[in-house]
C-alpha cells in the first residue's frame, strides 16, 4: 500500500481544522487551507490513506457539489472526483449543460476509509462514522467560506446528513430545494457511486437519470447552461 502522509509540522495537528476554518475567514486562499490539511491528524484515518485530497475548483464558485469521501483512485492521486464515480459525474455534468470547471468539488469527509479484501490486493470503501464527519467538518466549512457557492449540491446521504440535516432524504428530494443558511440554493441528489453500485442497466439508468435532472436543474436556475 501507499506510505502515509509524513508529519505535519504544527505541535498539536488535531487543531488544524479550526486553524484551517479561522484562516479561511481571515481570507487565506485555498492552497494555503489545503496545505493545512495535508497534516491535518483531528480523526484517525489519515494514518491509512495516502494523503488528504482537499477539494478542487474556483473560489468563489457558482456551483459546489460535495461528496462522501475520496475512493481508492482519488487518494493515490489527490484529487477529488477522478475515479470512476468522478467520470460518471463528469457525464452528468455535461449532460446537464455546467462545465466542470466552473464547479468546485470536494467531499465530506478528506482521507480515504478502507479495509482490505482477503488477500489485500485491493482497498473497499467503508462510509466513514459521524465522529470522522464531524472532526472534518469545519474543513468544510473553510471550503464554503472560499466557494461562497449560489448553489449547493450535496451528493448522497453522508453528504446531505452532514449538511442539509439528519431528516434530508436523498430518494425524496429529487428536483426540491431544501432551505439553508449555507447556500441560496441547496439540494440533494444520488451519489454517482451509488449509480454505479445499481444492479441492472435499467436502474443504474434511471438514477443517472435522475442526476442529471437535478444538475439541469441547478443549472437552469443558475444560468450555468452553455
Amino acid at each position: 500500500m501507499p506510505s502515509r502522509e509524513s508529519p505535519p509540522d504544527p505541535a498539536d495537528a488535531s487543531d488544524l481544522p479550526d486553524v484551517g476554518l479561522a484562516a479561511a475567514q481571515r481570507g487565506a486562499n485555498l492552497g494555503r487551507i489545503a496545505e493545512l490539511a495535508a497534516g491535518c491528524r483531528a480523526c484517525d484515518l489519515w494514518a491509512r490513506a495516502t494523503q488528504t485530497v482537499f477539494g478542487q475548483g474556483p473560489t468563489p464558485a457558482p456551483l459546489m457539489l460535495v461528496g462522501e469521501q475520496p475512493g481508492d483512485r482519488e487518494d493515490v492521486m489527490g484529487d477529488p472526483f477522478v475515479g470512476p464515480a468522478g467520470q460518471l459525474l463528469d457525464r452528468a455534468l455535461a449532460e446537464a449543460g455546467i462545465d466542470r470547471a466552473r464547479v468546485f468539488v470536494t467531499n465530506v469527509v478528506k482521507h480515504f476509509k478502507w479495509r482490505p479484501t482477503r488477500g489485500g490486493k485491493r482497498r473497499l470503501h467503508e462510509r466513514p462514522d459521524r465522529a470522522e464527519v464531524r472532526a472534518c467538518h469545519p474543513w468544510l466549512e473553510a471550503e464554503l467560506a472560499l466557494v461562497r457557492p449560489k448553489a449547493l449540491v450535496c451528493l448522497g446521504a453522508t453528504a446531505a446528513t452532514a449538511l442539509l440535516g439528519p431528516s434530508v432524504r436523498v430518494s425524496q428530494t429529487a428536483l426540491t430545494p431544501i432551505e439553508s443558511r449555507l447556500a441560496p440554493l441547496a439540494m440533494a441528489t444520488l451519489h454517482p457511486s451509488a449509480i454505479l453500485r445499481a444492479t441492472g442497466g435499467e436502474a443504474r439508468a434511471r438514477a443517472f437519470e435522475r442526476l442529471v435532472a437535478d444538475l439541469r436543474f441547478v443549472a437552469d436556475r443558475l444560468g450555468l447552461g452553455r
